[in-house]
């Protein structure tokens, strides 16, 4: 005897609705208007039956205009080569095994760029095309990002090039004429090839806590960090390179909360500010370190870390940019890198940072680190 699930008394009852098609929007509940990529729509006959408002920005085209036209009237792309789009690729009529187009760089009308892709949607397999559905895409957002690299490439170009010419020249004329140099000539130009040459390491460790930053794999590896220690150090070392001890002034106020973080990075953020603050601002360069309440939710204690100076400051309308690549204050120098690696690291932490102004007029940083703790003691 067999058995058929299909015929049992019941079945039509128990039977699961049929889940709506990814392509029906509508039935979905979504407003294609809603959608961050143009979305344009042809029917069977390749007229436009979905102009959503994305794609209106786009092309700038208004929907109304779109709505009911051919979609190579509507939609008039060209290739890189001014090639008509629609003539190449034939939709409806090429070959029936086609379901795609991937994205590329198209021209719209004025030679606009644009990312297109396309969908082929068929009844059945191999059948004729029911509809075509395209995206658009800006493309500023990602002529941003490589505008952004050039200029990260040609900054640091520049950068190198001064070190390793230095370091090209010196050692060229050791070797030529070493026996020419007194000891005392000899020592100042390994001295200053030894310089350049961390220069040049600076500026390579620079490169790589950008790419980690950008890429979201900047590694935190935590370990108890005295915080008024480290600070102390870096004192320690302006004074050694020549600042007036006077000059600076670091306030703790105790108890501080036990901080758990990565002590070179740690570091790499103190040395920074006070250098920026050494460099750039005037006065004495005050530091204060205070407990506070913690950055992440449902976490009560953190440590901030205040640099002050009495310098010209920031100017306000210079503040929002300050944490971005590139910027540099009033005097040149460096490459502006330094506080966008500062605040990839503050923010890998957990932590957040803040410029402002001074008490006494300089520029103001801030930045709070959660006490956290490593993962194995959690």
């Amino acid at each position: 005897m067999s058995v058929g699930t299909s015929s049992a008394p019941g079945a039509e009852r128990t039977a699961r609705p049929p889940a709506p098609r990814p392509g029906d929007l509508a039935e979905l509940g979504i407003d294609p208007d809603q959608l961050p990529d143009g979305l344009v729509v042809a029917d069977e006959h390749g007229r436009v039956i979905c102009f959503n408002a994305a794609a209106a920005r786009i092309t700038a085209v208004p929907a109304g205009r779109a709505l009911g036209r051919p979609l190579e009237t509507a939609l008039p792309l060209e290739d890189l080569e001014g090639r008509r789009w629609w003539q190449l690729t034939d939709p409806y009529g090429g070959l029936a095994i086609r379901v795609r187009q991937p994205e590329r760089n198209l021209l719209l009308p004025g030679g606009r760029e644009v990312l297109v892709s396309a969908r082929y949607v068929r009844a059945e397999p191999a059948g004729p095309v029911h509809r075509v559905v395209v995206t658009l895409r800006d493309t500023e957002a990602r002529r941003r990002t490589e505008r952004s690299h050039a200029e990260l490439i040609a900054t640091v170009a520049h950068e190198l090039r001064s070190p390793l010419t230095s370091v090209k020249g010196f050692t060229a004329t050791l070797l030529a004429k070493w026996e020419r140099f007194t000891d005392d000539q000899k020592r100042l130009m390994l001295e200053t090839v030894d310089a350049d040459a961390d220069r040049v390491t600076r500026l390579i460790a620079e490169l790589l806590d950008i790419s980690r930053i950008d890429s979201g794999r900047l590694e935190v590896r935590r370990q108890p960090v005295d915080i008024g220690a480290a600070v102390g150090r870096h004192i320690q070392a302006h004074v050694a390179a020549g600042q007036q001890a006077d000059r600076f002034l670091l306030r703790v106020q105790r108890p501080l909360p036990d901080l758990w973080a990565d002590p070179d990075k740690v570091d790499q953020v103190l040395g920074n500010l006070l250098e920026n603050a050494v460099r750039h601002g005037e006065g004495t360069v005050t530091i204060d370190i205070t407990p506070s309440a913690s950055p992440r939710e449902r976490e009560d204690a953190g440590t901030s870390v205040t640099v002050s100076d009495e310098g010209p400051g920031i100017p306000e309308e210079s503040m929002n940019r300050v944490f971005t690549r590139f910027w540099r204050g009033s005097k040149r120098g460096g490459t502006g890198l330094g506080l966008y690696i500062v605040k990839g690291i503050v923010e890998a932490h957990g932590g957040t940072i803040t410029v402002g102004r001074a008490p006494g007029g300089g520029a103001q940083f801030r930045f709070t680190l959660p006490v956290a703790a490593p993962a194995y003691l959690t």
